[in-house]
This record gives C-alpha cells, structure tokens and sequence, in this order.
C-alpha cells in the first residue's frame, strides 16, 4: 500500500476536470437556453472558469454541444434492453424538463449542423450511436421468420423513437411511454405483440425516447461524473 500523498494533478488531469466542468454547465445551459440562446460566457461563470477556458477545451458551441451529446450517449449505447418489459408511468418531472430541453437544443443544432458538412458528419457519427443500440435490440430479440436485417429493424426502432420523441416536443400527447413500448414490441415481433396483452401502467406525459433511454439521460445529468 502507497502511504504517500497523491501529487498535484498534471496538467492533463487538470485539463480533463476543466472539460468535464464545462460539460456538465453547458448540459444545464443548453437545457435551460436552447442552442442558439446559451452563452458561453454563462457556461464558463457556471462551471467556474473564465470565457478563454471554453476555447481552451472547444472550438466553439458547436463542439461544446457535441460534447454533451457524447456526454449523454455514454449512458445511453452502452446496454440493450427488452422492450416486451413492462415500463411503469413514475417520472421526475424535473429531470423530464431537462431532457426535453435538451431535444429541443438537438433540434436546434440538427438545423445548422444540416447546412455544414464537417457538423453534418459530426452529427451523423453521434446518432449512428442510437441506430447500433437499437440494432443490438433487435438481433437480441429477431425472430426465425424475420426477412429484414437487424440493422433494417434497428434503423425502424430508432425512427419510431425519434418520430414520437418529435410529436411529444410539438405537443402532441398521443403517445405515452406504454405506447411508444407497443410500438417498438410490434416492430421487433408482431405475432408476439399481439398475442401478448400489454401490462404497461396506462397514462403519463408524452413519451420523449422510450422510458430506458429516459432514465439512462437523467442518470448522465444527475452522475456528471
């Protein structure tokens, strides 16, 4: 065992911590603001830096927002998860005001990122990350009969996920997080989907992602770490 006091972070750990603070205050800012509302001046005084420390670590707001969605998309890709579970309707209405602040910031960002071919690319990379999840989704979960490939199904999974998300942000209430579990059910295995009576609570606020994709973007804001 090593009695000696820890040295003083390197210059590269302190660097490191200085990311992940700006991080952490742009996810609140970009939440609280929108894309084109947030400063960077205010994520800097949030996170307890100056102004010059945001283009010490980001080339500008777009990459500081890349940076969060990379931030959120660690939680999110990194486990699959069976959609015939039944989601129960409990959710934090704060974290919930959060995470739709945040896809609306997306939606912002989606804007400008589609007239820039380096943000484009950007882009295209960070959702490519929730195509493969729901891909592995529906490779876990194929059945003998199914003529479309996983990737296919995947890239169906996620359109319902961000379609619905999209109508519960122009408030549409549709579609609760009972619905948006039936529909991924029926796209993955109808036959069993419709045998299957759902046992989902009924009722809640407008799905925005499927409740698992939910729960794991609150995780990252409320775990910044």
């Amino acid at each position: 065992m090593d009695d000696h006091p820890a040295g003083p972070p390197s210059r590269g750990e302190r660097q490191q911590q200085t990311r992940a603070a700006l991080v952490v205050a742009a996810r609140d800012v970009f939440a609280r603001d929108g894309y084109h509302g947030a400063s960077l001046g205010e994520i800097a005084r949030i996170a307890g830096y100056t102004r010059g420390a945001v283009y010490s670590n980001f080339a500008g707001k777009a990459e500081l927002f890349l940076a969060v969605m990379d931030a959120n998309l660690h939680y999110v890709g990194q486990r699959t998860w069976d959609p015939f579970d039944p989601v129960t309707t409990g959710t934090d209405t704060g974290v919930t005001e959060v995470i739709r602040g945040i896809a609306l910031a997306t939606l912002e960002f989606i804007a400008v990122a589609a007239r820039d071919d380096r943000l484009s690319e950007a882009l295209a990379g960070r959702v490519q990350v929730l195509l493969d999840l729901y891909t592995r989704i529906a490779a876990e979960a194929r059945v003998d009969d199914e003529p479309l490939a996983a990737a296919e199904v995947g890239a169906l999974l996620a359109a319902l996920d961000q379609g619905v998300t999209l109508l519960g942000l122009s408030g549409i209430a549709t579609i609760d997080q009972r619905m948006m579990r039936i529909g991924l059910r029926r796209l993955i295995d109808p036959a069993r989907a419709a045998t299957q009576p759902p046992t989902d609570e009924p009722g809640g606020p407008a799905a925005l992602h499927d409740q698992e994709i939910h729960h794991r973007i609150a995780t990252a804001h409320q775990n910044p770490d």
